[in-house]
């Protein structure tokens, strides 16, 4: 018998066994806390990716729709209770959202598409100067939420219960989502509009009703994803909805703006590479990847992973 080749093939399985669960050890806690924050950013980024679906429009005032749905929750915890406190910030968002659209999209979905740009920009500054207006600039710190912030243990990798809970909610939300844009009446007006707005209005369908549902369900989940997210980073100050909301943004190109699940895809490559980055050391280009990685895609494929090329009819 050959012991040798044995031990030899022994101490080779050993090694790679070895090698492996050292590599989980290490790697384990960075993808997993990037799973979390990816669901995060597919909350915000469905935001995105349903209104300029619909609107061709950047909503660049969604971050800081985020960011008052963080804030308003430091606020109402205070007088009440944590879940009536949980549904009024829904509630606050879905309100901000739609006024938003009303008072400063509405009026100017005729105008040129710049001016409407300018305006989403406008009332993102708005939204972050009453924000330090009311703050005084100082930061907040959000409200600790017992059962999210519960601590657990996945193999060598100790974590909170929201790093699990997000994946699941976000696909769970997610699934409803697709299933109510491809199977309800208002589904498939969304479609129809997203496809021609000038035919779908002209075919009776109330696009002003359209758009205002699209911006409750982006708002909806954006006020969410808020809540997800700051239970893991508690500091909540005006700006805090820039930097997500821009992540969100990059997320949506990436997976092809329009697409719901390309959104969600996006936003879950990015979290994991974010938070590996962070894991080897680069946490200072942590941010910077997420903006490389925008300019690659549009070099590469200007539509996004999951985004149709649309054709120009002449």
């Amino acid at each position: 018998m050959d012991t040798s080749g044995s031990r030899q093939a022994s101490r080779t399985y050993y090694l790679r066994k070895n090698i492996i669960m050292g590599l989980l050890h290490t790697w384990l806690p960075y993808i997993l806390a990037g799973i979390a924050v990816g669901g995060q950013y597919a909350l915000i980024a469905i935001g995105y990716t349903m209104v300029y679906g619909i609107l061709r429009l950047i909503n660049f005032a969604h971050g800081d729709v985020f960011m008052w749905s963080g804030l308003i929750m430091v606020y109402l915890v205070t007088v009440l209770p944590l879940w009536l406190s949980v549904i009024l910030v829904i509630a606050f968002a879905i309100v901000l959202g739609t006024t938003i659209e009303r008072v400063a999209y509405r009026p100017l979905r005729t105008a040129p598409r710049m001016s409407i740009m300018i305006s989403a920009i406008g009332v993102s500054y708005l939204l972050q100067n009453f924000a330090l207006y009311i703050t005084g600039g100082l930061t907040k710190t959000y409200p600790s939420i017992s059962w999210l912030q519960k601590t657990v243990k996945i193999g060598s990798a100790t974590t909170k219960m929201v790093t699990l809970i997000t994946p699941v909610l976000t696909i769970v939300l997610v699934f409803i989502l697709v299933m109510l844009i491809k199977h309800t009446k208002i589904g498939m007006a969304m479609r129809a509009v997203s496809r021609d707005f000038e035919t779908s209005s002209l075919m009776g369908i109330d696009i002003n009703r359209v758009i205002t549902v699209t911006f409750i369900i982006g708002c909806a989940l954006a006020s969410i994803g808020s809540i997800l997210y700051f239970s893991n980073y508690t500091g909540i100050n005006p700006m805090s909805g820039a930097m997500p909301g821009l992540k969100a943004f990059v997320a949506a190109v990436f997976g092809g703006i329009g697409s719901v699940p390309g959104a969600v895809v996006g936003a879950f490559v990015i979290g994991i590479c974010e938070n590996l980055i962070k894991g080897a050391g680069w946490t200072t280009f942590s941010d910077a990847f997420t903006f490389v990685l925008l300019i690659i895609i549009l070099m590469v494929k200007p539509t996004g992973l999951f985004g149709e090329k649309n054709l120009d009819k002449v």
